[in-house]
């Protein structure tokens, strides 16, 4: 054994700080890869929020986007609803079954407007049978024209089912601009010289009260 190979006392502590030196960098290496991990971490969770937040947006975007069609609304699938739904389906259908998709749409959202509003009942069958049971005294004719309710196009019930239940989950309300009141091309009512038109689909304009503007 060769006496060169032992390092003397200064040896040994020279040896020593180099030890303690390379601890502590290496020490401090994993300290500060840790953060990076954490970020990385960080980072995909984020991503996976993002992605979430993305798909829920795009569904939430399909679901509120109304195609005024008869293809799309006959592309959407059958369905059925409690008694509001069946209140609904059947005012459009006796209301606006000849009309255009877009057209019974806009007569679904006079009857939801007139829900919202306090100068109506606020149930969708309150609101439709408002009126019922004094001959041509009612809001709806069909409800009080003295004839039996009889639905014998069962596929036009079926794509005006598919308005209504769209409407009772609460699809956009853009066609009318608030209106609570329409009637067909056919007849002038001596009411709506009183209240603004908003708009015209199909066979039906549409009108709201004038908004009276206070001079104080």
């Amino acid at each position: 054994m060769l006496l060169g190979a032992f390092p003397d006392e200064h040896g040994v502590e020279s040896m020593l700080r180099t030890y303690l030196a390379i601890f502590v960098a290496m020490s401090s290496m994993a300290v500060a890869e840790a953060p990076a991990v954490e970020q990385a971490d960080d980072a995909r969770a984020e991503g996976r929020e993002y992605a979430v937040d993305r798909l829920a947006t795009n569904v939430f975007f399909q679901e509120e986007e109304i195609g005024y069609s008869r293809a799309w609304i006959d592309a959407q699938p059958v369905v059925k609803g409690g008694d509001q739904w069946a209140c609904l389906a059947e005012a459009l259908y006796f209301e606006a079954r000849g009309e255009s998709v877009k057209g019974q749409f806009a007569v679904a959202e006079v009857i939801l407007n007139r829900v919202d509003s306090p100068q109506f009942p606020d149930t969708i069958c309150a609101v439709i049978n408002q009126g019922t049971g004094r001959k041509y005294a009612c809001q709806f004719t069909y409800t009080c024209d003295g004839h039996k309710e009889i639905i014998n196009e069962p596929r036009a019930f079926q794509r005006v089912g598919k308005v209504a239940k769209l409407m009772v989950n609460g699809a956009p309300r853009q066609l009318t601009d608030g209106a609570t009141y329409y009637h067909t091309r056919a007849v002038s009512p001596r009411w709506s010289r009183k209240f603004n038109r908003t708009t015209s689909i199909g066979e039906h304009h549409f009108y709201r009260p004038q908004t009276r503007v206070s001079l104080n």
